[in-house]
């Protein structure tokens, strides 16, 4: 049998791993789109911070792992995919054949439509290419401009940080990560930012980024000004900045596709086998917009997320019928210090119950959402310790009983609940 695999992020190589066990014989390879060795992206914010060298961004450490294997990594992008033959062939001309297929393209970065987003500084925080120019650029004291202020854009927000940058966030929604929090949660954490240092603009977008000369500066001060760029805002003042990153969202890499017979939605449409329109091609990872937890379909980009796709879909590439039960909606976010979570359908139901409890000075907010007598989602900020309890009662759909209305009083006593209702 052989099967072929564009893309070699977690979910590529735990499929491609899963597969030389289910199918010792098999033919395994690889469709690696960077010249990088196999990465991890959620890595990437520990480089910027000096915590771990480029290598260890690496997904396997072990020199030689996947000649080893038996699995071949081959460099090259798709340009096309034929089903009814069976190939895939890359830009340059080169074809690939396959039995099965595992498309884990992954995402790339959504690039707004602003004047000068194409200017020497101005960088996307996604690939590893990306990170050497930002480390590069991220100096102590550098003023620096972080466009986006969602899941990603405050992964990156941690790490400059860090590095002791001068920082303006600007994020045209009303609030801080405006997709994992509402507006309690996302007001607490914008001046959690604003007490640390850092500047943030809501409702604000860039509207243009300019080059500015090397010259004279004004002022009582001479001096020469060294060239940099210039941001300009929808409103208030504009800023210098020796760095703008940019950090507007992913989009699924599908447009390879076109003409395949894929169906495609927000991403690539799989069953609960991981398998998509076309009988035979399978997907996985940020690209693939499968079951969740709730009941509905949704591309969930998290790696936990990715590992699972790319397991299962491999076992039923090599013959299997394994299932999956879908992925529970969660992020954990670290901003600055302050831990933020958020679980399942943590906006509520028609028909549903909720409770909130908010302690603004110590930066801690919990709100729980129920469906009759079910926790179904959760948001929380400024306390870890019952991080697995929330999974476990969200994941595990237990009967609260009289726990919901304790709950809906204190919505602090969420250990308690879990061990009356479970134990």
């Amino acid at each position: 049998m052989k099967y072929v695999i564009v893309g070699a992020g977690p979910a590529g190589v735990i499929a491609a791993e899963t597969l030389r066990k289910a199918d010792p014989k098999g033919d395994v390879t690889v469709i690696a789109g960077e010249p990088e060795p196999p990465y991890s992206r959620m890595a990437i914010p520990y480089y910027l911070t000096g915590k771990i060298k480029e290598a260890g961004t690496h997904l396997r450490k072990t020199k030689g792992h996947y000649k080893t294997l038996g699995i071949k990594v081959v460099r090259g992008t798709v340009a096309k995919l034929a089903p009814k033959a069976g190939k895939v062939t890359l830009k340059g001309g080169k074809a690939l054949t396959y039995d099965k297929l595992l498309i884990a393209t992954g995402a790339s970065p959504v690039k707004p439509k602003i004047t000068g987003l194409d200017l020497p500084g101005v960088h996307h925080c996604w690939t590893l290419a990306d990170a050497r120019q930002i480390h590069k650029l991220a100096k102590k004291g550098a003023n620096v401009v972080l466009v986006g202020a969602g899941f990603i854009a405050c992964i990156i927000l941690e790490s400059l940080v860090q590095r002791g940058v001068k920082l303006t966030v600007v994020e045209m929604e009303d609030r801080m990560l405006p997709r994992m929090m509402d507006k309690t949660g996302g007001a607490l954490i914008k001046r959690w930012c604003e007490d640390k240092g850092i500047r943030v603009l809501t409702s604000t977008r860039v509207t243009k980024v300019e080059r500015v000369r090397a010259g004279a500066k004004k002022g009582k001060k001479a001096g020469a000004k060294k060239a940099g760029l210039k941001v300009s805002f929808s409103k208030g003042a504009a800023v210098d900045a020796d760095l703008v990153v940019i950090a507007t969202g992913v989009k699924s890499n599908v447009d390879f596709l076109k003409g395949s017979g894929v169906k495609i939605k927000d991403g690539i449409v799989v069953d609960d086998r991981l398998e998509t329109s076309v009988k035979g091609v399978f997907a996985a990872g940020d690209v693939a917009q499968g079951p969740d937890f709730s009941g509905g379909w949704s591309v969930h980009a998290v790696q936990p997320t990715a590992a699972d796709h790319g397991r299962i879909a491999a076992l039923n590439m090599a013959g299997g019928d394994v299932r999956y039960k879908g992925s529970l909606v969660m992020n954990v976010l670290d901003t600055a210090g302050l831990v933020s979570t958020s679980y399942g359908q943590w906006q509520g139901v028609k028909g549903g119950a909720r409770a909130e409890q908010i302690d603004p000075a110590n930066y801690k907010y919990v709100r729980l959402e129920f469906a009759d007598d079910c926790l179904i989602g959760a948001l929380c900020l400024g306390r870890t310790d019952h991080v697995g309890v929330l999974r476990g009662l969200i994941q595990t759909r237990v009967a609260l009983g009289p726990w919901k209305e304790k709950l809906l009083h204190d919505p602090h006593r969420l250990v308690e609940a879990y061990v009356a209702r479970t134990q």
